[in-house]
């Protein structure tokens, strides 16, 4: 890409010119002469660098295997998306969170490209205003900045107005911007503001815009579009079913196009047509939580410059089918992938294998569990509320047997709501189970952080608020792997949710009050932590086929409970080895002092024997002996599986004196039982 009458090296090798001839030259094949053109430079310096990459190890035949991976994934990226450039950064390390090390690689790019005379659109959210402020003049000139939406009310630091002016500052430029607010009282507002000479000259600059810093928003109930107000004056449930995330304000399917409904007439700033035909359009964003986000906008062309993470970078391609090859290895040909055509089952028809489970459930636990009448997706309690008790209702979807049926019963919960597999019951069975355990002190929801979950139980929630019976909520976010630490209320609720269950049902099982046993079930959700490796995927029961691949040597880190890849894949190995990578994340999070005490669960995720977590387990509590840390208790077996995954997942939750006694108190359950 030439600038300036210069050659810039694609961002994906930084300013390295050792790691791009080596690129060109070892994997790509060229001539050094069609590297020197390429480059820029003169065939010797093409030469120089060369021998300089083999003398510092970049490169002994093949390109460092890290180093080549993430070029491979940003490679991928750029060439699967046709972007005309990406930058793919360490999902770890550094010492800084995601957001800040986005926000600096997003900086840098800026750097590199901008030029005197542009004219820059910029969107707002933390990591805008994170790039912001890790710019560095490189003193341009006539520079513009302009704000791509109007402003918002919100609390929150990162507003469009901030991000605008900070970035303006950064770079000397001038500040454009938008004097109306980014959502209006009605569609004939927005028309009347948009007549004003100053918004509508404010709006000209925008149109003129040649570059812009684009921030992608999931739907997360603590996402940027959430927390900025965009729906303070409508429900999100509007747009629930089409969007799957924002750019610039506006709602976004997962196609990457626009969502209609009540706000987009009501919205002033860039439209995505507009947007579309900036010539440069950086997109700056990552974690788990954000992949679908990203990824819709990926589909839609609506950024061509793409700044992320390599976990993040994965799991879009996965998504999109397409898997990141290791590290070529010299004179060794890659082993093909085995493929298990079709997998047999003991089932019937697809479609009734929920119900024949519910309905097999019932008639093992018969002294436990009993059918809701009207509510075939439900299940309650055989003891039934008790008068002045708050109830306990859980739920997910299927394919986690034993959850989420298996932890109802005494001192665990009341009832339960059942959806397909790996999707979220409906409102109507969430409803009925929450009539099923009102005692007439209020009900406790507990589930996972999952979109449908959350939507579906609110709405659940609201039907039971108008029958007079307060409802409260915990939504579980124990899996370390889903998203950074500095943005914990993005995780996934996964294994994690069987201690959190069972200290709610003790704690509801006490007769304490509704308002305790909420903040009793938060106190245990955010002390509990969750990572899973897969050494086999789960199948689909539709298809009879794996969910994706795993080569013979590897094996899958940060799996999801819901047949989701991991963040990475690694070569296969042993026990210990692999108990530690999780054991080192889950310490570094937890940061127990010696003589804490912790809940232990080590969890077959479908396929994994006894035999296998009891190997794990040794090495687990060697471990936590080692840095002075007891187990109260230890749960090994099939808790909370993923249909029939091969793999397993460590859940550790740090103990105090009330949770340690809650997680005592008895319980008797189809998957719990102790006196």
């Amino acid at each position: 890409m030439r600038m300036g009458g210069t050659v810039r090296s694609p961002l994906r090798f930084g300013e390295d010119p050792l790691l791009w001839a080596a690129w060109l030259y070892y994997e790509e094949g060229m001539t050094q002469g069609d590297i020197a053109t390429r480059m820029g430079v003169s065939r010797a310096s093409v030469n120089a660098y060369l021998a300089d990459a083999r003398a510092r190890g970049i490169v002994s035949i093949e390109i460092d295997p890290d180093r080549f991976r993430a070029l491979s994934i940003a490679q991928s990226l750029q060439d699967h998306f046709n972007l005309s450039d990406c930058l793919v950064i360490p999902s770890e390390g550094g010492g800084s969170p995601l957001v800040d090390r986005l926000g600096a690689a997003g900086a840098q790019l800026l750097t590199r490209t901008a030029q005197s005379g542009d004219t820059i659109a910029v969107t707002w959210g933390r990591t805008v205003l994170s790039m912001a402020n890790s710019v560095r003049t490189r003193g341009l000139q006539d520079l513009r900045i302009v704000q791509a939406t109007g402003g918002t009310t919100a609390k929150t630091s990162w507003t469009p107005e901030a991000c605008a002016t900070t970035l303006a500052d950064a770079l000397g430029a001038r500040c454009i911007p938008i004097s109306a607010p980014a959502i209006v009282s009605s569609p004939d507002m927005r028309r009347l503001l948009l007549r004003e000479p100053v918004i509508a000259g404010q709006m000209e600059v925008l149109a003129e815009a040649n570059r812009i810093i684009l921030g992608i928003s999931s739907l997360r109930p603590e996402s940027t579009i959430h927390s900025s107000g965009f729906f303070d004056a409508v429900s999100a449930q509007d747009y629930a079913n089409e969007a799957v995330g924002s750019i610039a304000g506006r709602l976004i399917s997962a196609t990457g196009e626009v969502v209609d409904g009540p706000l987009e007439a009501r919205t002033i700033g860039i439209d995505l047509d507009s947007l579309g035909r900036i010539p440069c359009r950086i997109g700056v964003a990552g974690g788990m939580d954000k992949v679908q986000a990203i990824l819709a906008a990926l589909r839609g062309r609506l950024v061509n410059v793409m700044v992320t993470d390599a976990d993040t970078a994965r799991a879009i391609l996965a998504s999109e089918g397409r898997d990141i090859d290791a590290p070529k290895r010299a004179g060794k040909p890659a082993a093909a992938l085995p493929e298990r055509v079709r997998v047999k089952k003991f089932l019937n028809r697809t479609q009734d294998a929920v119900s024949e489970t519910i309905a097999g459930a019932v008639l093992a636990h018969e002294d436990l569990l009993a059918p809701i009448e009207g509510a075939p997706r439900a299940l309650k309690a055989v003891t039934g509320p008790r008068p002045g008790k708050v109830g306990l209702v859980i739920g997910g979807g299927s394919g986690h047997e034993p959850g989420f049926f298996g932890y109802v019963g005494a001192g665990l919960a009341d009832a339960v709501a059942i959806g397909n597999v790996f999707a979220a019951p409906p409102p109507d069975p969430i409803l009925a189970a929450t009539l099923a355990a009102d005692g007439g002190a209020g009900v406790l929801h507990i589930f996972g952080n999952f979109s449908g979950d959350v939507m579906n139980f609110e709405m659940a929630a609201e039907m039971a608020a108008a029958r007079g019976i307060p409802v409260r909520s915990v939504i579980t976010t124990d899996d370390i792997a889903s998203a950074p630490v500095e943005t914990r209320a993005a995780r996934r609720g996964v294994a994690g949710n069987v201690f959190v269950f069972k200290i709610a049902g003790a704690a509801c099982d006490r007769m304490l009050p509704l308002e305790r046993c909420v903040e009793l079930a938060n106190r245990a959700t955010q002390r509990c932590f969750t990572m899973g490796i897969a050494l086999e995927p789960g199948t689909s029961l539709e298809a009879r086929r794996p969910s994706f691949r795993i080569g013979p040597e590897e094996m899958e880190i940060g799996v999801g409970v819901h047949g989701e890849r991991g963040i990475a894949s690694d070569r296969l190995v042993g026990a210990d080895e692999a108990t530690d990578l999780i054991v080192d994340r889950i310490l570094s999070e937890m940061a127990p002092a010696e003589g804490d005490q912790v809940a232990l669960l080590v969890n077959s995720l479908g396929s994994t024997p006894m035999m296998e977590l009891y190997i794990i387990n040794r090495r687990l509590r060697q471990r936590l002996r080692a840095r002075g840390v007891m187990a109260h208790r230890t749960l090994i077996g099939h808790y909370y599986t993923s249909l029939d995954m091969a793999g397993m997942s460590i859940t550790a939750m740090l103990l105090d004196d009330e949770l340690a006694s809650l997680l005592d108190h008895p319980c008797h359950s189809p998957a719990w039982h102790h006196a």
